[in-house]
């Protein structure tokens, strides 16, 4: 049995400073009356000093010792994609919950290991796809459900974003396969979560990446043709390289009774939504539109709502490993295709 926090605010940790930590650090303040945060912890000592002064919280250079000294509700990882395992399962001999940004792990076995450990301490592990919560893809989600498109026949998933070699050499870690994982695997792991999330389980995949033209490990570029279980077929097409700055994020759903396109920088715009028949969701289409200067979104305070539930014990998490998994299957066979030139079929071998 889980244990539940009903008496008392939830005490978070955060683990990793850099920048997506930020929206993190304002979810929490936006849930003060249930959350509070009480340590840090970050392996460069001038940020991590800047941060405690401006959050008067005690601060660590080692999880380990925070996990030992502190007593903590849950961890929240901002921390490099290869780092999580470690720092997942070592939270979860602790008996501490942990909510860790995506890529939940840069390798299949690493994931499938920290939801094992988290199993058999009892306790939870949320995987970060605040993308979810957007309103344009909450309303594409309940289009699908309530099967508008009747038969989905093609799906197109695009990312072209912009990614400039001052971003890999900001740290030794970015550009790594063994850290961060490339253009699919980090910039675009929240579309690759679309695939399973909007459309269903995949069949099989044949994909081909290139590193075109950053001085990195992993790839910059690459494309996936894709063929789900229901027989529909799909794309998704990724690079950093658009010149000069991000330009899209969408995805395109065609279907025997309707078509849907949300684009935009980072699928906040319906800009195509045409059904046969009509739904009261279709009123909400304008309003579901919301304009974003950051491919992040804006999901992470209502990802935290649904976590806070879930430690109170009054609902059910919306992305826990095993959801988490979902994505990392598909990014791991992505690269198997690319590697050895051929087709892979789904599901890995666990």
């Amino acid at each position: 049995m889980y244990s539940s926090i009903t008496d008392r605010k939830i005490r978070v940790a955060i683990v990793g400073c850099g920048r997506i930590s930020k929206n993190h650090f304002t979810a929490i303040e936006k849930y003060a009356d249930t959350l509070e945060l009480v340590s840090l912890c970050e392996s460069n000592s001038m940020i991590l000093l800047e941060h405690q002064e401006r959050y008067g919280v005690p601060g660590y250079r080692l999880l380990e010792e925070m996990l030992k000294t502190e007593k903590i509700d849950l961890i929240v990882l901002c921390t490099p994609s290869g780092l999580h395992a470690n720092q997942t399962i070592q939270a979860a001999h602790y008996g501490v919950n942990v909510m860790t940004e995506k890529p939940m792990a840069t390798r299949w076995h690493d994931g499938v290991n920290m939801v094992k450990a988290c199993d058999e301490a009892r306790v939870r592990l949320f995987v970060v796809k605040q993308n979810r919560r957007n309103a344009t893809l909450q309303l594409l989600k309940r289009a699908v459900e309530k099967n508008r498109f009747g038969r989905i026949y093609m799906v197109n998933i695009n990312v072209f974003w912009a990614r400039p070699q001052e971003y890999y050499d900001s740290a030794k870690w970015r550009g790594t396969w063994e850290f961060d994982g490339g253009a699919f695997m980090n910039q675009a792991s929240h579309y690759v979560d679309l695939v399973d999330w909007l459309i269903g389980p995949v069949e099989s995949l044949q994909a081909y990446t290139g590193t075109l033209a950053r001085n990195i490990e992993v790839e910059d570029t690459g494309v996936v043709s894709i063929k789900w279980r229901s027989g529909a077929l799909g794309s998704m097409n990724v690079t950093m390289l658009t010149y000069p700055k991000n330009l899209e994020g969408s995805i395109t759903i065609i279907g025997e009774k309707g078509t849907v396109r949300v684009g935009g920088l980072a699928v906040n715009e319906i800009q195509h939504w045409e059904f046969s028949e009509s739904d009261p969701d279709d009123e909400n289409v304008k309003t579901a539109n919301y304009a974003t200067t950051s491919v992040y979104g804006f999901g992470h305070p209502l990802y935290y709502k649904n976590v806070i539930d879930v430690l109170h014990r009054k609902a059910e998490p919306e992305t826990d490993g095993r959801e988490g998994l979902r994505s990392l299957e598909m990014l791991i066979a992505t690269y198997i295709s690319s590697r050895d030139g051929k087709r892979v079929s789904l599901p890995l071998e666990y």
